[in-house]
């Protein structure tokens, strides 16, 4: 069986090790786009995080000819009507820092006793030819009171986790991985590694037979 290419459409280090370390052993090569120069950027407007994952996976799929793997993710809090969700990552506003997201978070729940919120992750796989495959995990916590912890990025150090009684931000890369939003969907993908790999072997036979015209 050749290797085969699957590009983490992403930027961000951290997540591409993440999934490196997942795939070690896997008899596929994991690149990113920064192996790839530079390349256009999705537009992400969709009102799902299914969607926007799909739609950047295709994206980066057909720019770059490989079956991509893209994920969006955010934090879903009950008491704001699911608010930030897909627009955690621009809450608030353009150039804002991650520690403005969390404190805009922080005020807007101010007073309210409802501290509940999910992280959700939703990956895909897409291939060029345009299907894709999805898994989503979720993570269910509370919204703290005031920010915790050095680690993470993001939303972590206002994500309390009460099974570890600690936030995100206060937990080792390790222990977020086992627990995470997407610890989990990269978990699932993990484990469903061979059905993957069938399934991008008949979508590669699809696109092979040349057209006569």
């Amino acid at each position: 069986m050749s290797e085969h290419i699957i590009v983490v459409a992403t930027r961000n280090p951290g997540k591409i090790r993440e999934i490196r370390e997942l795939l070690d052993g896997q008899p596929v090569r994991v690149m990113d786009l920064s192996e790839f120069g530079p390349t256009p950027e999705p537009i992400e407007d969709a009102d799902t995080f299914e969607d926007n994952a799909y739609h950047k996976a295709f994206f980066y799929a057909r720019v770059l000819g490989f079956p991509a793997l893209a994920d969006d993710s955010g934090l879903v809090v009950e008491a704001l009507g699911g608010a930030p969700g897909v627009y955690s990552a621009r809450y608030a506003g353009e150039n804002t820092s991650d520690r403005d997201r969390s404190e805009k978070v922080l005020s807007e729940m101010a007073g309210l006793k409802n501290r509940r919120a999910k992280f959700v992750c939703a990956l895909v796989l897409a291939v060029p030819t345009g299907p894709g495959l999805t898994w989503v995990g979720e993570c269910e916590g509370e919204i703290t009171q005031a920010p915790a912890g050095e680690n993470g990025f993001g939303y972590d150090p206002i994500f309390f986790y009460p099974p570890l009684g600690r936030t995100f931000a206060q937990l080792t890369m390790a222990e977020k991985n086992q627990v995470s939003h997407r610890g989990r969907a990269l978990a699932e993908f993990q484990s469903e590694f061979s059905k993957i790999m069938k399934w991008l072997e008949l979508r590669e036979a699809e696109v092979r037979p040349p057209h006569h015209h």
